[in-house]
């Protein structure tokens, strides 16, 4: 019985640690697409702007909240990157986060 309860925990484990990495690589991701975005519009203040992104993703789980801010600052900006470049840029600047956040 311990065996089966050691290995329960060691999902847990996990579990934990897996939803700590995401959550920590979904923030760094945030980041480094608010840098991004901010130099594809021009902005002055790229640092401020990726937090105003990092912010967003706190309105509702998932990655629409944060798509959304991105593209509706590019339509007010006049920027004409289409809706599958930014998703794009988001699966590869998630990509470079974990490696990043696993390197540390």
């Amino acid at each position: 019985m311990a065996t089966f309860e050691n290995r329960e925990k060691g999902f847990e484990n996990k579990f934990a640690h897996d939803e700590e990495l995401k959550f920590k690589a979904e923030a760094r991701r945030n980041k480094l697409l608010g840098e991004w975005a901010a130099g594809e519009m021009g902005h002055s203040d790229a640092e401020a702007y990726a937090k105003e992104v990092i912010l967003a993703d706190f309105e509702e789980a998932g990655d629409e909240d944060v798509f959304r801010k991105i593209r509706g600052d590019f339509d007010a900006k006049g920027t004409s990157i289409d809706d599958d470049t930014i998703r794009a840029k988001m699966s590869e600047l998630f990509a470079i986060a974990v490696e990043q956040i696993q390197s540390e």
